[in-house]
């Protein structure tokens, strides 16, 4: 099995995931980690010399089997930005609190080395969404897309912004707020959600436009196909404005109209089985709960 594996920063409790997940591997394993976090391993451990580094989408390729991320959901979202467009499925280890994308747990590796031989587990496409200036057509930044949502916000914190918006042409609304969410149904309970979105379920087919401390409070949170194409004129007193794929941040000048609309390709996540979308939704938000059966 070929596996590459993304730690976004070196902790002991990332080390000792590892070391749990070194002792499940077989002789023909091949291992790659991100170059940075394996120097910082092999400096206090002799145990991952087997492991090869990556340090870039260009050093990964078809041939692995699967990524693993160490971490939480953050680290799931930055893990992808390796994988862009390639086929090549993810799972993401929770060492973190809550995690929507991350959800196999770090004390059940084990079971999860297994269905990973055994292919017992599911693989699941997430739509993805991306931004191109509206003139020329190009990608507003190397990185290009977001699984979770994408973000135009105030640069200045002292007045809001107003965002023309159109959805394949027509004119929709002139937002004046803080700021936009275009969401996919994987982000939406991310950010969108604590603006007031609503949940979606990760296998439909829409995107969620969700206003970020609107002016007009009769401004609600809009649900549209996922083959819409929106259009984002910004204006107000500060020439730039802040436009953000996941937890990637540009400045972008408000002379330029952007794009946002359905990238041309998934990212392909491992759901393991036992998994669910709604177990997830309802044990980490902690519907049904009652604080007076504690």
């Amino acid at each position: 099995m070929k596996i590459a594996i993304y730690i976004r920063q070196y902790s002991t409790e990332n080390e000792a995931i590892l070391r749990e997940l070194f002792s499940h591997l077989l002789p023909d394993d091949e291992v790659f980690i991100e170059c940075e976090i394996l120097k910082e391993l092999n400096i206090r451990s002799h145990q991952f010399l087997k492991a090869k580094p990556f340090s870039s989408f260009a050093d990964l390729d078809n041939s692995y089997e699967v990524m693993l991320t160490i971490g939480g959901d953050g680290t799931l979202l930055k893990g992808i930005t390796y994988l862009r467009n390639l086929q090549i499925p993810i799972l993401g280890i929770n060492s973190g609190r809550l995690g929507f994308l991350a959800n196999a747990h770090k004390d059940d590796l084990q079971n999860v080395f297994l269905q990973l031989r055994d292919k017992t587990y599911e693989v699941v496409e997430r739509s993805v969404i991306e931004a191109v200036y509206a003139d020329s057509g190009d990608p507003v930044d190397p990185i290009n897309f977001a699984l979770n949502e994408i973000t135009v916000t105030r640069k200045n914190t002292a007045s809001m912004i107003t965002i023309d918006t159109e959805l394949n042409g027509d004119f929709l609304s002139s937002y004046w707020a803080d700021g936009l969410i275009i969401s996919t149904p994987t982000g939406s309970t991310g950010y969108s959600l604590s603006c007031g979105g609503p949940v979606i379920l990760p296998t439909a087919k829409n995107f969620v436009i969700t206003p970020i401390a609107p002016h007009n409070l009769n401004m609600r949170p809009l649900i549209i196909p996922e083959d819409t194409e929106i259009k984002l004129t910004i204006s107000g007193r500060e020439k730039k404005f802040l436009l953000s794929l996941d937890s990637h941040i540009k400045s972008v000048d408000k002379k330029h109209s952007i794009i946002v609309r359905k990238a041309p390709f998934v990212v392909k996540m491992i759901r393991l089985d036992g998994d669910s979308f709604i177990n997830t939704l309802r044990y980490k938000l902690l519907w049904g709960e009652d604080r007076r059966n504690k």
